[in-house]
């Protein structure tokens, strides 16, 4: 990849509105932003244009009803987690429903971290209070710290560089799990040591294992060793929310001279910055990655629409991604006209459940969770609607660990309110925890197969 940077600065429209931006100390064009651009401009890709081709292309094998998305990860990143343990424990899990997920559907599983990137939030309020003390509200360590101090909470530019660092740190760890033997389905009961086994689903995945290995056993025995068992595609995703980085890492590929976001294999535009006039929209329909969009209960079919035209207008297979968040209580009501409206347009996208944003609540101790149960339910009434439409529930997107925190309601381990308190570690939403991501895609399963 090569690029430069006249042509990436006549690309983006300048003068369009950018949502959910930090207020950075001297605006977007400050002395302290240019330097970090300049220096984010400089670095190498921390993904390649051909592997962003190549997960479009699973997309589109999804969307036709022959794979299924499975994208997890952390809500928000943070620099100080970014250790092989946690990104180890992270991709343990996700290949672990991955492999529950293929084994009851008998299809392809897309494997989708939210990682090595999502390291911001949009926040309701720019401004914090505490007591008499108001200050910026944490938007992620991309752009200031936790900690309720002055200092701490004023955005730093900078920061975006710790970004790069530490994602090309995280994509290297991912690489090396998933392509050096540690993913190799070989491995599939080594991946749940070193966890907490609830009884009832650790069991069942231990029994699941031992029957993928007794297969794997009679085909090594036939002479069929395939190479797809020792290694698995890893894509990285995150939403495309701070607009100066995004450019920044956007570069020209050799092979085509088209445009990609180097920054992620998949990046999305969240319900809160997919105005049609705005700028995360102009930047995602200029790139070539493929793209997700959030939607919400409010959404209609013509935002839908518009936003396929303006992203998608050769209804390219594979480019969009429709994640759909919309509530355990709602999603029965305002996900089938979405549905119906888009499949009679003839676009082609991915349809993708989110139970996680719209089922969020504060607990009576204070605490900011989610119910399993809904997060179940919602996911629940994604499939009937789709199994009434004929049509495919594509995938999920969960946000989880693979630690054994105490941040979500429920589940198999019945994580009450008063254990919030023990093990709640976020740096913004609740988390399902490994148990409970392990419970998910079991029942996720059922569904799968039963669609």
């Amino acid at each position: 990849m090569n690029s430069t940077s006249s042509q990436l600065d006549k690309l983006f429209d300048a003068s369009l509105v950018a949502a959910q931006q930090p207020n950075w100390p001297g605006g977007p064009d400050g002395e302290q932003m240019k330097k970090a651009v300049a220096d984010l401009r400089a670095l190498p890709p921390l993904v390649f244009a051909g592997e962003c081709d190549d997960l479009k292309a699973k997309i589109a094998e999804a969307a036709a009803g022959r794979a299924f998305w499975l994208q997890g990860g952390d809500c928000a990143e943070t620099f100080t987690a970014a250790t092989a343990d946690s990104i180890r424990n992270r991709i343990k899990t996700i290949l672990q429903m991955a492999a529950v997920l293929q084994y009851y559907s008998s299809l392809p599983v897309i494997k989708v971290g939210r990682m090595a990137g999502q390291f911001a939030k949009p926040r309701s309020n720019d401004l914090e209070t505490r007591g008499d003390v108001t200050l910026p509200a944490y938007r992620g360590d991309a752009v200031n710290d936790i900690e309720f101090t002055a200092e701490a909470r004023t955005p730093d530019p900078n920061r975006l560089v710790r970004v790069y660092n530490t994602s090309a740190a995280t994509l290297n760890l991912v690489r090396a799990f998933t392509r050096g033997g540690f993913a190799d389905l070989r491995q599939v009961h080594e991946w749940n040591k070193g966890f907490i086994r609830d009884s009832q689903f650790g069991e069942k995945y231990e029994q699941m294992a031992a029957e993928i290995g007794r297969a794997l056993s009679f085909m090594q025995s036939a002479g069929v060793d395939p190479e797809q068992f020792k290694a698995v595609d890893f894509y990285a995703s995150h939403e495309a929310l701070i607009i100066e980085y995004e450019k920044a890492l956007t570069r020209i590929d050799s092979r085509t001279q088209l445009p990609y976001d180097v920054s992620g294999h998949f990046i999305w535009i969240g319900e809160r910055t997919r105005q049609l006039n705005g700028a995360h929209v102009d930047f995602a329909s200029k790139v070539r990655n493929p793209i997700g969009i959030k939607l919400g209960p409010k959404s209609t079919v013509d935002d839908a629409l518009a936003l396929i035209a303006k992203l998608n207008p050769d209804n390219e297979p594979g480019r969009i991604t429709f994640i759909t968040r919309m509530g355990a209580g709602t999603i029965r009501q305002a996900l089938p006209a979405l549905v119906e409206g888009v499949t009679k347009s003839g676009a082609n996208v991915l349809w993708v459940c989110d139970p996680m944003h719209g089922n969020t609540f504060e607990s009576k101790n204070g605490y900011k969770t989610r119910n399993f149960e809904d997060v179940l339910d919602e996911v629940r009434g994604f499939f009937e609607v789709h199994k009434k439409l004929g049509t495919h529930p594509g995938g999920i997107h969960i946000e989880l660990t693979g630690d054994d925190v105490t941040e979500c309601l429920g589940g198999g381990n019945q994580v009450s309110e008063k254990d919030l308190e023990s093990r709640y570690e976020t740096a913004c939403d609740p988390r399902l925890n490994h148990s409970q991501s392990l419970e998910l895609s079991f029942l996720v399963a059922e569904m799968l197969r039963d669609r």
